[in-house]
């Protein structure tokens, strides 16, 4: 596993003219868990910071590779301006959301089901000064109100739950529609673990809003466990006017793409208006000697 780490340090984007720094940061990080194991305040960007502690996957990528989803998380950056309205749906303990809020100023709609994650997201919040900006939900989404059971022991892949698997917790579920209400969202990302397309269809109000510029949604294939195809899921987009694109941070470049698992997808409505967004954004410091 910590090879498997260190391949994708010195492959990862942000290091590519600073590898040993790079490695020399997991290395301490690394023997200083081992020793310690307590929590640590990372600054993340330069107006944003983070609690990171071992074991929780997706904010400690954010340690070892500067921005753990670059390609995503840069696009949200440079598209996002600070009258926007960002929905981060699956929100974990809030990277996209403290980079959207913190970093950006933009208001974020998060929502995160697992109380335990949800705490984690509430500190995160505080930590930055945020809770202004922030209208935080720990509940689930899907395609009608209700309840379901979720696994809580699983971090980052925490998802809805199938058949006999154990440690679960039961948390309610609401549409989109119904938690957004009349709010004109410009930016949703969608990381639910292959539910994502229960998601959408709790979302129809949402996606018909002239609004809505682009989406985040993650295509990995783990929607087949619940009889889900991402192939439905990108139709769903299509016929509501978004096409899908792959977004480099460094040039500051969309690539129109065919879908394909195993991959976050951005799926933008206007391709020439996100252009100049991206185009004219400031530059953000990551990690306090990155720029993007």
């Amino acid at each position: 596993m910590i090879l498997g780490i260190i391949k994708k340090l010195i492959t990862s984007p942000l290091s590519f003219n600073n590898k040993l720094k790079v490695i020399l940061r997991f290395i301490k990080w690394q023997i200083s868990q081992r020793i310690f194991q307590s929590t640590i305040i990372y600054h993340f960007t330069e107006n944003s910071k983070i609690f990171i502690k071992k074991g929780m996957t997706g904010a400690t990528g954010n340690l070892y590779y500067g921005l753990d989803e670059f390609n995503d998380m840069g696009f949200l950056l440079h598209f996002l301006r600070k009258e926007d309205v960002f929905i981060d749906v699956g929100s974990n303990v809030g990277s996209y959301t403290i980079l959207s809020s913190a970093e950006i100023g933009a208001k974020t709609i998060s929502i995160e089901p697992v109380p335990s994650t949800f705490d984690f997201l509430a500190n995160n919040i505080s930590l930055n000064n945020i809770s202004g900006l922030v209208d935080a939900h720990n509940i689930a989404l899907g395609a009608r109100n209700g309840s379901i059971r979720f696994t809580t022991t699983q971090d980052t892949v925490n998802h809805v739950a199938i058949n006999n698997e154990k440690d679960l917790i039961e948390v309610q579920v609401n549409t989109l529609d119904s938690v957004i209400k009349e709010i004109n969202p410009c930016l949703i990302k969608i990381d639910v673990e292959g539910y994502e397309s229960e998601v959408l269809k709790g979302a129809d109000i949402t996606l018909k809003n002239p609004s809505l510029m682009a989406l985040i949604v993650e295509l990995n294939g783990s929607g087949r466990r619940y009889g889900f195809d991402d192939n439905d899921t990108h139709q769903k987009l299509i016929n509501n006017g978004f096409n899908p694109y792959k977004y480099d941070p460094f040039s500051r470049s969309l690539f129109s793409v065919e879908v394909s698992h195993n991959q976050n997808m951005i799926y933008i409505r206007d391709v020439d208006f996100a252009l100049r967004r991206v185009r004219t954004a400031r530059k953000i410091k990551i990690n306090n000697f990155f720029d993007i």
